[in-house]
């Protein structure tokens, strides 16, 4: 068995001590979503697949039932299942493709968008304030770093 890294310079300190804050980060993001998954009474799959409905619209794209598959990488059966769940919840509704008339495209309800910012509207307008304080190179490094971290960790 390995042994854990220890840092033996000051660099290599500073990289563990970021490395430690991404997990806290994570386990604060877990316990997030966590709560909001018994409030909304989903499960994880659930509520991700609504997560990337709000970021999805916020960049005004539209979401197939295709790219809710490939975004959260299950088969077209387990996002028949998903959606119909969701759908039957009052989560989401299916639309007719406006160009191709055989594809459907996937929207929030109002109700989900509503429910969905009651429980983090607050969390995201404190975050906003933290992204605030730095100034935009200082947040260009940061965007670029925790792509970089994605990449890392899901690779396509």
């Amino acid at each position: 068995m390995s042994q854990p890294w220890e840092p033996q310079t000051t660099h290599e300190r500073a990289v563990l001590d970021v490395l430690l804050a991404i997990r806290a980060f994570s386990d604060a993001m877990d316990r997030m979503y966590g709560g909001m998954k018994g409030d909304m009474e989903m499960n994880a799959t659930d509520l991700a697949a609504l997560r990337m409905l709000i970021m999805r619209e916020q960049r005004g794209e539209q979401v197939s039932p295709h790219d809710v598959a490939r975004h959260l990488r299950i088969s077209t059966a387990s996002t028949t299942k998903l959606l119909d769940r969701l759908s039957a919840s009052g989560h989401v509704e299916r639309h007719p493709h406006p160009h191709d008339g055989r594809g459907r495209l996937v929207v929030l309800t109002e109700e989900s968008r509503h429910a969905f910012f009651r429980h983090f509207g607050q969390r995201l307008q404190a975050m906003r304030g933290v992204a605030l304080r730095y100034d935009d190179d200082d947040l260009a490094v940061i965007a670029r770093f925790l792509g970089e971290l994605g990449e890392v960790l899901d690779p396509e």
